[in-house]
This record gives C-alpha cells, sequence and structure tokens, in this order.
C-alpha cells in the first residue's frame, strides 16, 4: 500500500501524507492553498462557481474534464492534474484566450461566477476543435449566472479561438509532458491515507477492491461522488472509512459483445452518452439533460444505479432495455459475479440487493432489435442540469400482425424505486398500438404507482405526466410528422 496522495496542482508535485477521506477539492485549495479564485456557491454541484479543471489518463492519453470542486474528495485527485483559475495568467502576467475573450464579449458583470465558466470553457478548448454553438451551451448548462444572460459567455466561447489558436495554448504544449509526468504517478498500488476524520482507501484493481469491501463491509464506496458530496456539504455526514472507485481502470471499460453492451461500473457518463446514442437517439437525448457537463464527467453508470435514488435517470432506462447488473465479490476462490435482472436490484427505497461485500462491477445493456419501438422523457421544472420529476422509458415490441408482444414501461419518480408498470403492460400486451390500448394503459396507471407530493411534483402531475409520455411515446412512433418537443436534439432534429 502506498500511504501518501500525489497529483499536479498546475505543474507543481503535491505529496499529502494525511487526509480526511471527504475533505473536498474547493475546502483545500481556498482553506489550505488561500487559492480563492475557485468559488463556493451552492456546494452541491448545482451552480458551477466552484468549477476546476482536472486532466486524468485515460488509456495512456491526457484527457481534461471540468468538475465540480464542491463537492469533489480531495484524495480522489492522485495521479491527476488539477488545474483552477488560478493557472490560466501566462508567466507576463498576461490573460489567458479564454480569459481575454470574456473580456472582450462582456462576459462578466458581478464576477462571481465568472472563473467557473472560465474553466468550463478551457476545458471544452482541450477538449474539441472549433466546437458548435450547441456544444459551447452543453458544456456551460452546469453554470449558474444571475447577471449577463448568457449570450455574451456563449460569444465569447465562439471568440476564444479567435484571439489564440487552439494548436498554440500552452496547456496543449504541455500535454505530452504532464501525461508523461501522471504516468509516473499512477501505480498497482492501493492508496490508504489516514485523517482526523478517518480513512481513505483507493484500490487499483477490481481484486484489491473486493478484498477492501470485505475488511470494510461498513465502507461507503465512492465513483464520482456527485451525490455521496451533498451527504458531506449537505446532510454533514462523517464518513469512514470511504473506498473510491476511480482507480481501476478495468472498470472504465465499455465493450462491445455482440448482442449486448457491456459497462464497466466506473464508465462515465460521457462515455456512456457516446455508446447508449448509437442504440437509440432516445438514449442520447436523455443522457444530454443529465446534470451539467461537470456531473457528467465526474458521474459513473455504476454509481448511478448503485446509488439507489428512485428519480436517478439511468435505471428507468436500463430497465425498460432489460438490462442485466453483475455483482462481484471476494470469496476462497478470487472473484465471486453474479448476474441479476437490473430491475430486481431495487427493493425499496435506498434498499438495494446486494449482498454482503459485494458491489456492481458491470451493466450489460441488450441491444435494440429491428422494428422494436423505444422512448425515453424527461420532465423537469428546468430543462438543463435538473432532477427528474418524473422519467419514463418504454419499449415495445410488434408481431408481425402489428399487435404488441412485449411491453416494458418503467418510470423514475413515480415510486421509492425505478419501478416497471406492469398493470399497464398487461393492457398493452396482445392490443394494437394506437391511442384506444395507449387510453387503457394511462387508465391502469393509478394500480402501478400512488406517488408522493414533494417540491417538485405533487401525485396528481407525476400521474398525469406518467400518461402523457406514453401519448408522446404514441405520437413520436405513428405520427413523425407532429412535433412534441420543444427544446433538444430530438426537437432539433425534428424541426431539420
Amino acid at each position: 500500500m502506498r500511504e501518501s496522495l500525489r497529483f499536479l496542482l498546475g505543474d507543481r508535485l503535491v505529496e499529502i501524507d494525511r487526509c480526511d477521506p471527504t475533505l473536498t477539492v474547493l475546502d483545500w485549495l481556498r482553506l489550505n492553498q488561500r487559492m480563492t479564485g475557485t468559488k463556493e456557491g451552492c456546494a452541491e454541484g448545482d451552480c458551477g462557481a466552484c468549477t476546476v479543471v482536472v486532466g486524468r489518463l485515460d488509456r495512456g492519453l491526457l484527457r481534461y474534464e471540468a468538475i465540480n470542486a464542491c463537492i469533489r474528495f480531495l484524495p480522489t485527485l492522485d495521479g491527476c492534474q488539477l488545474l483552477t483559475v488560478e493557472h490560466l495568467k501566462g508567466a507576463d502576467g498576461a490573460l489567458h484566450p479564454v480569459q481575454q475573450a470574456m473580456v472582450e464579449c462582456h462576459g462578466s458583470q458581478c464576477g462571481f461566477c465568472t472563473p467557473g465558466f472560465v474553466m468550463s470553457l478551457l476545458a471544452l478548448r482541450l477538449n474539441e476543435a472549433e466546437p458548435s454553438v450547441g456544444r459551447i451551451e452543453d458544456a456551460l448548462a452546469g453554470n449558474l449566472c444571475r447577471c449577463t444572460g448568457y449570450e455574451p459567455i456563449i460569444a465569447a466561447g465562439r471568440h476564444m479561438d479567435e484571439i489564440a489558436p487552439r494548436e498554440a495554448d500552452r496547456f496543449m504544449l504541455e500535454r505530452e509532458a504532464i501525461a508523461s509526468r501522471l504516468m509516473t504517478l499512477n501505480d498497482n498500488e492501493t492508496l490508504a491515507l489516514q485523517g482526523d476524520g478517518g480513512s481513505f482507501h483507493a484500490p487499483a484493481t477490481i481484486e484489491a477492491l473486493a478484498e477492501l469491501v470485505a475488511a470494510h463491509p461498513q465502507a461507503t464506496l465512492v465513483a464520482g461522488a456527485t451525490d455521496v458530496g451533498l451527504w458531506v456539504t449537505k446532510a454533514m455526514k462523517r464518513l469512514d472509512p470511504v473506498i473510491s472507485l476511480g482507480r481501476i481502470e478495468a472498470l472504465r471499460a465499455i465493450t462491445d459483445e455482440g448482442d449486448h453492451l457491456r459497462f464497466g461500473a466506473m464508465a462515465g457518463h460521457i462515455d456512456v452518452r457516446t455508446a447508449l446514442a448509437a442504440l437509440s437517439p432516445q438514449l442520447d437525448e436523455l443522457m444530454r439533460r443529465f446534470g451539467g457537463e461537470q456531473v457528467r464527467n465526474a458521474g459513473t453508470i455504476g454509481g448511478n444505479i448503485a446509488n439507489g435514488s428512485p428519480i436517478g435517470d439511468l435505471p428507468p432506462a436500463l430497465i425498460a432495455l432489460d438490462a442485466t447488473l453483475v455483482l462481484a465479490r471476494r470469496s476462497e476462490a478470487g472473484i465471486e459475479r453474479r448476474a441479476i435482472p437490473l430491475e430486481s436490484f431495487f427493493i425499496e427505497y435506498r434498499t438495494q440487493d446486494r449482498r454482503p461485500g459485494e458491489f456492481v462491477e458491470a451493466v450489460l445493456v441488450p441491444k435494440l432489435a429491428e422494428g422494436v419501438l423505444f422512448h425515453a422523457s424527461k420532465v423537469s421544472k428546468r430543462f438543463d442540469e435538473d432532477i427528474s420529476a418524473v422519467c419514463g422509458a418504454f419499449k415495445l415490441t410488434l408481431s408481425s400482425d402489428g399487435r404488441i408482444s412485449e411491453a416494458r414501461l418503467a418510470f423514475g419518480g413515480m415510486a421509492g424505486i425505478p419501478k416497471r408498470a406492469t398493470a399497464a403492460e398487461v393492457a398493452l400486451v396482445g392490443q394494437r398500438w394506437n391511442e384506444a390500448v395507449v387510453a387503457a394503459a394511462i387508465a391502469t396507471l393509478p394500480q402501478d404507482f400512488s406517488p408522493l407530493d414533494d417540491m417538485r411534483a405533487s401525485a396528481h402531475y407525476r400521474l398525469t405526466i406518467a400518461g402523457n409520455l406514453l401519448r408522446r411515446f404514441l405520437i413520436e412512433t405513428t405520427q413523425a410528422a407532429m412535433q412534441t418537443r420543444v427544446a433538444g436534439l430530438l426537437a432539433e432534429a425534428a424541426h431539420g
């Protein structure tokens, strides 16, 4: 085991021998390093004022990601590079092209949110050449501003490459050298840190993870911490010990297995979206609204499932697709694996079918067969970067005579777990796909669900919306000319 945390802060090597497991990157920057350019706005990964850029190795290449420093635990930066707004100025004090673009396009007023916007634009610049306006908007969706109306900031994103070419950016020129330095920091040892608040463990292999989970059954397993971080910043929980899965490259793999895709539990949402988009544009649209870019950079498919939230966006879609969950744990013979239907993993609110010592290793997602109808919808109070009030995903298989031979209707936000609408499915099977059968299925939804009233929606609203999403599915699959969406990728495609 290695007992010191190692990462690059800009181009400076940082080594830390003691660290609390849930010390946030934001608190370390502001309180320990006195680097106050990174701001705290919401402390829950929502406003983007705390955005920093993390460089990490991805299959040997350096990958830059904008993340929320307020909910990212510092020890998870092991083997990475951390960039803040303080690192952007040149050796002579000159502004970086992203900063200069913000000045010239009048993209800052009160200035509080500006460092976060700058860092989001920096990550976009380092990853993509000549991004479209749509991509700029996506990259900035996780940053909130009360003053500018966003148009000047979007203009800055379009203007930054005109000020200085991307290829000449010093971060691009230093990319290979930084990657080489990070390679020397990454090893197969388990990181084991102690701090006043407890212990932090980060194994580098699945075998080491299984050993740790068996030895510490009470540990909190952390993937991207996009929800667990709030347990600390909002609920003030003390988590001890913490086991991070972030150093296990084997868990990040996405592979095509012929009739299905296999996602390692640590596959990030950015890569998950790309893979799922090949199955259906509906999934592409759903994932495009999965938090802001900072959340998608940090979050993982396994974390979204294992967290067990009834309003997670991915489980309804994966349940509709009949996904399988692979759980693993240590045994005397080595690693013991168990495969179960994803829908059976969720038992009741925050309770899953996970045996002692088990962890999520992979998700198997079947490909859609020719002629199968599939649909996914998310309804939330705001279009971007919001939690679902209701999420619905539906798959229908039609027989040669046009009748429904199989129906899988899954909802999130309608119960304490993501759940299928079994009575509605029964109402559909054997029938023709039309308005009358959809109306009959909608009438059965109260048999399947008794939603709660909460801050996101009333029970009546949720039941109404759930039925309307089925109607949208019918319209989109039988009346292609009718426009059912006012914004998003599918709406853009419909408008041509």
